[in-house]
């Protein structure tokens, strides 16, 4: 870049100087980051509702089991639960992806940092954000091909769901798990939001900064 650039670029006030002074030391207007949280629920129940779709399709093998242990399910329970877990996953998934990008405008990584993979912050976070999309519409669109084999090609079957929307499913509790670990480093190898390492990049003493 050339000096003149250099200079102007500087020079550019960014929009995030004009609430500053609103933002905590985790460079966030709260106290706990809600992307992470939020992502959580969206794993659990994603891994929820396919578990339990898994229970409902091998369910004539499981049958005796549970009578043996005294269990009073059945195999539309199972299916419900993997349904309507599914559907919540959905749901809340577009809230987990607006939290995250709202936090990644206001994240401040650690500089002269990379990941254990060799990225630098800023790939990590693009890798993410993309990743999350990504995983947004997949998720989406397991709901929809769920609720078409509950409610219409496979409504009048024992078995809700098809051999190859288990297996899709299963891929991308896959993906999750290598997509998590994007996000895993942007805490814990560039500090994004955490508030310790803000604070000991920043200089200060967290014996006398934090209770």
């Amino acid at each position: 870049m050339s000096p003149l650039f250099s200079e102007l670029f500087t020079t550019i006030s960014s929009p995030i100087n004009e609430i500053v002074d609103q933002l905590g030391a985790n460079d966030l207007p709260y106290i706990v980051p809600v992307h992470p949280n939020l992502v959580h629920f969206t794993i659990g129940l994603f891994a929820i509702g396919i578990a339990f779709d898994f229970a409902g399709a091998f369910y004539p093998l499981e049958k005796r089991v549970f009578r043996y242990l005294a269990l009073p399910v059945t195999r539309v329970g199972f299916h419900d639960v993997g349904w309507y877990n599914l559907l919540a996953c959905s749901l809340i998934s577009f809230f987990t992806v607006g939290a995250g990008f709202y936090e990644m405008l206001l994240a401040v990584p650690l500089p002269g940092v990379r990941s254990v993979i060799g990225q630098n912050a800023i790939d990590t976070m693009l890798w993410h954000a993309v990743g999350g999309v990504a995983l947004l519409l997949m998720i989406v669109a397991m709901t929809i091909w769920r609720g078409y084999q509950r409610f219409v090609w496979r409504k009048d079957y024992g078995r809700q769901v098809s051999w190859l929307y288990l297996a899709c499913g299963s891929l991308i509790l896959v993906l999750m798990g290598v997509h998590g670990s994007l996000g895993a480093w942007l805490a814990s190898e560039f500090g994004v939001h955490i508030t310790a390492d803000q604070l000991l990049a920043a200089g200060a003493d967290l014996r006398e900064v934090l209770p």
